[in-house]
């Protein structure tokens, strides 16, 4: 029986990028498809000291990953975001969720190309184009976009999905966007996903919206007050609070009984004395 030969070179290539990763605190795994070579420097050079970029073939760092997770409990699991694309080692020492939004403001956007991935559902909006009547509003039936003719110009009639998340875009596709001026790719080093003391977090888990996050943190922090208070839990926070809602029960207690106690005699009055003009109008006395 016949064994595969490994040539040597490629097993110190694993080694080495073995020592990488487990040297490095934390391991990202890029995907470096579709970037321009200009662009991947101009990345390199403003990453520079906080970030080493590694690319060689799929298969090498994927040897390399399972080899250095005999040190790096989980880091195997990174290999499932390897699988597509043009994969690449990032090690680093910055915080992922900062590095992720680094690396997102970096991004340009860029025309779709015919047989790329579409990182959305694509649409192309209802409205006017720039198109004259004619040949057109074929081209637009061909990739199953409704048009027709609106104030001497083509319109589209309804937004219409083009390229769904995860297909690749089709040439008329790609050809259409272009002429109607739509740039729906992000060009840039994509984080795929990234390994840290243990945990694999996925691109998505690392895109934060920080408007909406604050937003969610801060109505968490009201939904917790309101239940101390309606509980009776008194706290620093709670405790204000708990003071004046028991004066205004309180009070209003005192109003609805009549009781003249300290402080509250002129609004016991003024509030039976509106009881009383309230009966008068009613008996037309």
């Amino acid at each position: 029986m016949k064994t595969a030969h490994v040539a040597q070179w490629k097993k110190d290539v694993v080694v080495s990028i073995a020592k990488q990763i487990n040297a490095a605190p934390i391991l990202g795994i890029l995907n470096m498809e579709c970037l321009p070579a200009a662009q991947l420097a101009r990345m390199k050079s403003k990453l520079r000291g906080g970030v080493d970029i590694l690319m060689t073939r799929r298969t090498l760092l994927q040897k390399a990953i399972l080899t250095a997770s005999k040190n790096k409990p989980g880091l195997e699991k990174i290999n499932e975001y390897m699988q597509t694309g043009m994969p690449a080692l990032l090690f680093t020492r910055e915080n992922p969720f900062a590095l992720y939004k680094t690396l997102k403001k970096s991004k340009s956007h860029a025309a779709a190309k015919p047989g790329q991935t579409a990182p959305y559902d694509i649409v192309i909006p209802a409205g006017p184009t720039p198109f004259a009547p004619g040949p057109v509003i074929s081209e637009f039936a061909q990739i199953g976009v409704k048009a027709g003719v609106e104030g001497g110009k083509v319109a589209v009639k309804q937004d219409s999905v083009v390229a769904k998340a995860g297909e690749a875009i089709k040439p008329a596709v790609a050809s259409m966007m272009a002429r109607l001026g739509m740039e729906p790719m992000e060009i840039g080093l994509n984080l795929v996903a990234v390994y840290e003391k243990g945990t694999v977090y996925s691109g998505k888990v690392l895109d934060i919206d920080e408007a909406k996050f604050a937003a969610d943190l801060q109505a968490a922090v009201q939904s917790a007050l309101n239940l101390a208070v309606e509980a009776v839990i008194p706290t620093a926070d709670t405790t204000p609070l708990l003071l004046q809602k028991a004066w205004r029960e309180a009070r209003s207690i005192a109003l609805e009984s009549g009781l003249l106690a300290e402080g509250l005699a002129e609004d016991v009055l003024g509030h039976l004395y509106n009881v009383a003009a309230g009966m008068k109008e009613e008996l037309k006395l």
